[in-house]
């Protein structure tokens, strides 16, 4: 068994998921390839190479297992090993239908055998992108500081804020009353705020 990634060691992480692709890989274009051919072409040409190519997926999920992500990874690094698993049991039930000699029925397999192949690959960049320290980094990065917040609200601010809501009263007063000058004078407080303060 493959050791576990601490979670101090730097970089440890994107290399343990390194050296996991170096193993599954090609296992993943190989079966790529098949899951793009016919349901024929399956039978014909990978039924003798599936369950080696499934045995390769098993051990990826199980090293993958054992590799430890960093703090805030977590749910990414499940993803992967989850994606793993589920491409490795497609496979195992395409086989198994091979197997039985039902070519006929490895044809509705086919999209879900597709997507379970390409959600390995995305959930590998997925973790690998959201999780990458950066080089010459032993721990994740600090925090940006936070920018003091404005001591006093700006004046404009302030006095768009009035204009707004007392031309939104004037309007409405105007339309209750059937005074057309008092909401259009409303009309235009309402819109002076927004001149104002943009």
């Amino acid at each position: 068994m493959e050791r576990t990634v601490r979670r101090n060691e730097p970089g440890g992480y994107a290399e343990a998921v390194q050296h996991l692709w170096e193993r599954v890989g090609s296992a993943l274009v190989r079966l790529e390839r098949a899951a793009d051919d016919p349901a024929e072409g399956v039978a014909d040409g990978f039924l003798e190479e599936l369950p080696q190519l499934q045995y390769t997926l098993h051990a990826g999920a199980e090293l993958a297992v054992g590799i430890d992500p960093p703090p805030g990874g977590e749910a990414l690094h499940a993803e992967l090993v989850a994606a793993l698993a589920e491409a490795r049991d497609i496979t195992a039930e395409v086989g198994s239908v091979l197997d039985d000699g039902d070519v006929e029925l490895v044809e509705p397999l086919l999209p879900e055998w597709r997507g379970a192949l390409f959600r390995v690959r995305l959930a590998r960049l997925r973790a690998l992108e959201r999780t990458a320290l950066p080089l010459g980094s032993d721990s994740p990065p600090e925090p940006e500081p936070r920018r003091r917040p404005r001591e006093r609200t700006s004046l404009s601010a302030i006095v768009a804020t009035v204009l707004v809501i007392g031309g939104a009263f004037l309007f409405t007063a105007g339309a209750v009353l059937a005074a057309w000058p008092v909401w259009a004078a409303g009309l235009a407080l309402f819109a002076g705020g927004f001149v104002l303060y943009r």
